[in-house]
């Protein structure tokens, strides 16, 4: 029998399509490292007291860590797009459990709801990761990432594809071809990920790994 040239309906670790690339080897080394660490702050918390700031950090921090889970779990079928589209809410965390770690007394705008009109901007939260970022730099990090979820034109070129018989068309599956694609979803998300591992770490300084 003919052996079928089709890819599989589902990849798996030791078949997926971008496997040895090394943004995804960096990406994956940051995603278990992250659990190490959170596994062991998780037992901390159902033991210890926290203050405010370790609170929202125990439901900022794991959605973060989940977010990237799905993005990772997404390179590894091909779905790029839909990977990139959940990098802008992996920003966000990482972005509010910055801000919230740099100017603890806002604390209370979270646990008031963290309500539209009174939080503040992604970009200011953005600017809080590293003292180098400016609010302009953050701006234009926040414009390109909320085009992905917004579905402007600008979104729409990251759907762009490489077809078989050439040109460029929008992809509506898996997109198995496009390493540069992939090595921008997981190097970025990469950093996210690392900027939330070095909240956590600030949040709960008291553990000494």
């Amino acid at each position: 029998m003919k052996e079928s040239s089709k890819n599989p309906p589902v990849f798996t670790p030791d078949n997926e399509p971008y496997l040895g690339r090394e943004s995804v080897f960096h990406f994956d080394q940051v995603i278990l490292s992250c659990l190490e660490a959170n596994s062991e702050i998780a037992a901390h918390t159902h033991k210890n007291e926290l203050n405010d700031l370790q609170k929202a950090a125990c439901q900022i921090i794991p959605q973060g860590i989940n977010l990237a889970l799905s993005i990772r779990e997404l390179v590894r079928q091909g779905y790029l797009f839909a990977a990139a589209v959940l990098m802008r809410p992996l920003i966000e965390r990482a972005a509010i459990i910055s801000y919230l770690h740099e100017q603890p007394q806002e604390v209370s705008l979270w646990q008031n709801g963290w309500k539209y009109k009174e939080r503040p901007s992604l970009a200011k939260m953005l600017a809080t990761m590293n003292k180098e970022v400016d609010t302009k730099q953050a701006q234009e990090i926040c414009n390109t990432f909320n085009s992905l979820t917004h579905g402007d034109p600008m979104g729409a070129d990251f759907n762009l594809v490489n077809l078989p018989a050439g040109g460029l068309g929008y992809s509506v599956g898996k997109a198995i071809k496009e390493p540069e694609f992939c090595d921008f979803i997981c190097y970025q998300s990469y950093c996210y990920l690392i900027v939330i591992m070095a909240r956590m770490a600030g949040c709960f300084s008291e553990i000494r790994r």
